[in-house]
């Protein structure tokens, strides 16, 4: 293990690579004279409010939820539950695309089924569609907090004399707050960052204006924006980590058996945000697809999102095998380590805002894949850390010692002791920052080259051209991309589970 330290100077290197953007941020808006006028007071207002309606959604939805899916035996649970997650699978711009498409007079469905809905858009629109995407981060941060708590304590209650409605809300609900409030701040993060929904929806939050600046070629405004969100921000992710999770020990699960009636009430509950959610999307997808087929799509398209992203995946697994080696080294690469987090936390308007103008500076990288990729892997290298770190810190140490003891050079310990046996670790971590790639909408916008579109970019060109039908392929091979992942974080929990459970 000696030779981790060595891994210092080039975890540092990257530490420093993750914040660049701030710094290019603060020397892009210093030429702005105008810090806040009555047009930010706006922008502020409509953000704030989109966060704190879609934080409250999500929690109005998503702990009812945890609790039915933690505790309440029915038929094919695990496939309940994979249904209840699936709008995780889909971006949520794709969810404001159809949702906006289906609603309004003139909509899918005033056409197919001759009745006028209202239509979405606005904050009303945007709030709706947050929650539908966004509610399951607060059900899956709440369910695993209540899958840690022991049933004693509420049996005591009910022993006593207490209903079983007010043992929940009394002696349960109490204890998984922190992961209530974990999953309501991972919401308030996405709704913050996100930028396809408010622009669909035409909402005027700061990912949409920052865009708008961008086009306008008022790049400095757009710094000058970015850096107020991203106070908004800061002041989120300090927040989230303040939040710690439940330390309990996990005992027996509390266990409830609903009768036929209840189990039909409860499919009657969640039912519209599934319709809404999942379902809608899909269908609409399927109709544009029977009306108008292919609709001159081009695979290049879907070349174009796996090439860039797989790029990325293996830039930031190579990039996170030295930052993770030096978190486990000791307390300095631990904060190198926290350093390369920054770039998640930040929006992707954010940062492709930051290296646009790092392109202008240095002309060789403007309007170049390798700049695109290289956002991506600022953005999504935590997930390659973590991944590569949580397999590494489960290595038994005395296997390189092993390797040392028979003459191996700390370099040969690492390639043939170190490195095969956290490649699992390194498949994930670039299998998720792929998918979180394939996803990214703003950032791929403004730092594509001329003329390169992804399934992501494509989507939103038919959208803004007003061809609705040409989304149905993309829309489809960014949903089953998205599964994947998906799939892949529902796998990890279900390890989780069962080594909890002792199984």
């Amino acid at each position: 293990m000696t030779h981790w330290p060595r891994s210092y100077p080039l975890a540092a290197l990257i530490a420093l690579l993750a914040i660049l953007p701030i710094g290019v941020l603060f020397d892009l808006a210093a030429s702005e004279a105008q810090f806040f006028d009555a047009h930010n007071l706006r922008v502020l207002t409509n953000t704030l409010l989109l966060m704190v309606f879609t934080v409250l959604g999500s929690v109005l939805i998503g702990v009812p939820l945890a609790f039915v899916t933690a505790y309440v035996q029915f038929p094919m649970r695990r496939l309940w539950l994979v249904i209840l997650a699936a709008p995780l699978a889909i971006p949520s711009y794709i969810g404001a695309f159809t949702i906006y498409a289906a609603f309004g007079r003139g909509g899918e469905i005033h056409n197919l089924l001759g009745i006028p809905l209202p239509a979405m858009d606005g904050l009303l629109g945007a709030s709706l569609v947050m929650i539908l995407y966004s509610y399951p981060f607060v059900m899956l941060t709440t369910r695993a907090s209540l899958l840690s708590l022991d049933a004693s304590l509420v049996n005591a209650a009910r022993t006593l004399g207490m209903s079983l409605g007010m043992s929940l809300l009394k002696v349960v609900l109490p204890r998984v707050a922190t992961g209530i409030a974990a999953g309501g701040l991972l919401v308030a993060l996405y709704t913050l960052s996100d930028f396809g929904t408010p622009a669909i929806m035409r909402l005027d939050t700061f990912t949409r204006v920052i865009f708008v600046e961008y086009n306008a070629f008022g790049l400095s405004q757009a710094a000058m924006l970015s850096l107020q969100l991203l106070a908004i921000v800061g002041l989120v992710l300090f927040l989230e980590s303040r939040v710690r999770g439940s330390r309990e020990k996990p005992g027996r699960h509390l266990t409830l058996w609903p009768n036929g009636w209840q189990r039909w009430m409860i499919g009657v509950a969640v039912s519209p945000v599934i319709l809404l959610a999942v379902v809608l999307p899909l269908a609409i997808f399927a109709v544009w697809l029977a009306r108008e087929g292919s609709a001159g799509f081009d695979l290049r398209y879907a070349w174009n999102s796996v090439h860039a992203s797989f790029l990325a995946a293996v830039c930031a697994v190579v990039l996170a095998i030295p930052v993770a080696h030096a978190a486990i080294a000791g307390r300095a690469g631990r904060i190198m380590e926290r350093v390369t987090y920054f770039g998640f936390g930040v929006p992707g308007i954010v940062m492709g805002t930051a290296l646009v103008y790092v392109g202008l500076k240095l002309p060789f990288l403007y309007q170049t894949l390798g700049l695109l990729v290289l956002c991506y892997v600022l953005r999504f290298l935590p997930l390659a850390v973590s991944s590569v770190r949580s397999t590494a810190e489960g290595l038994d140490s005395s296997l390189v010692k092993a390797a040392r003891v028979l003459g191996a050079s700390p370099r040969e310990a690492f390639q043939r002791v170190t490195l095969p046996l956290t490649m699992r670790g390194m498949i994930a971590g670039a299998a998720l920052v792929f998918l979180e790639a394939m996803r990214e909408l703003p950032a791929t916008l403004m730092l594509g080259p001329t003329g390169f579109e992804t399934l992501a970019t494509y989507l939103w060109r038919v959208y803004e051209a007003g061809y609705f039908g040409r989304a149905a392929i993309p829309g489809l091979l960014l949903v089953l991309m998205s599964a994947l992942g998906l799939a892949l974080m529902l796998s990890g929990e279900r390890r989780a589970e069962l080594e909890v459970s002792g199984k």
